[in-house]
């Protein structure tokens, strides 16, 4: 399997994050808690659920402006990272906090 090409499988699940442990209602596109903004090593490509891994993917740090915001988020037990995009309803005192922190 090419793990390169980029490919999307929507997958409408919700749960609970296991940072925070906020109840998420997924909406096929969701990719991270919009609490705590932390996110699970769990797709090699969206949507896929094929990562082995499983680690928890610690947001890192904010990267925009640009068409739209994006966390960069780093797996805590792999090193893995990866892009997602920020949504309408994510915590923006979590962003900022990550901001803050990253200017440290």
């Amino acid at each position: 399997m090419d793990t390169q090409t980029k490919k999307f499988t929507r997958k409408k699940e919700d749960f609970v994050c296991e940072h925070c442990k906020a109840e998420v209602k997924g909406s096929g596109y969701t990719n991270h808690c919009p609490v705590c903004l932390w996110s699970k090593h769990v797709d090699i490509n969206p949507g896929d659920r094929a990562a082995l891994c499983l680690g928890m993917m610690k947001p890192k740090k904010i990267e925009g402006p640009t068409d739209k915001f994006m966390i960069v988020h780093e797996c805590i037990v792999c090193g893995y990272t990866k892009r997602n995009r920020m949504e309408s309803n994510d915590s923006y005192d979590a962003a900022a906090a990550i901001v803050k922190s990253s200017i440290r």
